[in-house]
């Protein structure tokens, strides 16, 4: 088992990616009720269900309580990774009534590569993952591809953006000032890259790839 797929209680703008079968697929808290609504099972519930309202009967379960420091969210990916998983789907981590949850969440994938695994956050049309000390390559699957890549922690240094709008060279991003956000990817693929330091990196996915849509 190397993947996971974690289902929390924000908005669910639809499936980029469905589980196949053997992969592990958790569901925080409410994150059961989009697991229902696409017809998935998961293999794990868990949270201290103040966002369901009750604690559910279901055969694999595990109840937190509410005074905790990780979010049910962060616990998700906690047990995900005790499972050897190294490769995150999630869901319903952004939008709902909480930004300081989507916020949570963000940060959360630069937890997860500090782990060692890699991370897709999807937004709406948007995916997003955390890069370290490291660069990826994306490819264009929208014309006029929204990209927008922002400091994640202390001030990033030499990074690179190729085959975009607005490219860069041995630039810096810090925190205070959000030089990255809003560009476009020209070229069939773009290159972002930071030598010392994270990013957090989005991009716009195509509409035609949403598999579900509630």
């Amino acid at each position: 088992m190397d993947t996971c797929f974690i289902f929390g209680a924000g908005t669910f703008y639809g499936l980029y990616r469905k589980p196949r079968p053997g992969e592990y697929i958790i569901a925080a808290d409410a994150g059961l009720r989009t697991c229902q609504q696409v017809g998935l099972t998961p293999d794990l519930l868990l949270g201290d269900f103040d966002s369901l309202g009750q604690v559910p009967d279901f055969p694999n379960l595990y109840q937190v309580p509410v005074e905790k420091d990780d979010t049910d969210t962060v616990l998700a990916a906690r047990v995900g990774l005790s499972k050897g998983c190294r490769e995150f789907h999630i869901y319903g981590a952004t939008g709902g009534k909480r930004l300081d949850h989507t916020l949570a969440n963000l940060q959360m994938l630069l937890l997860l590569r500090r782990q060692g695994a890699r991370a897709w956050l999807y937004d709406d049309a948007f995916v997003y993952t955390a890069l370290k000390n490291e660069s990826i390559t994306i490819s264009r699957t929208v014309e006029w591809g929204l990209l927008s890549v922002f400091c994640l922690g202390a001030d990033a240094h030499g990074i690179d953006l190729e085959g975009v709008q607005y490219p860069l060279r041995d630039a810096t991003l810090t925190a205070g000032f959000p030089l990255g956000v809003s560009n476009h990817i020209l070229e069939p693929q773009a290159r972002v890259a930071v030598r010392e330091g994270s990013l957090l990196v989005g991009w716009e996915l195509p509409e035609k790839e949403k598999a579900e849509k509630v």
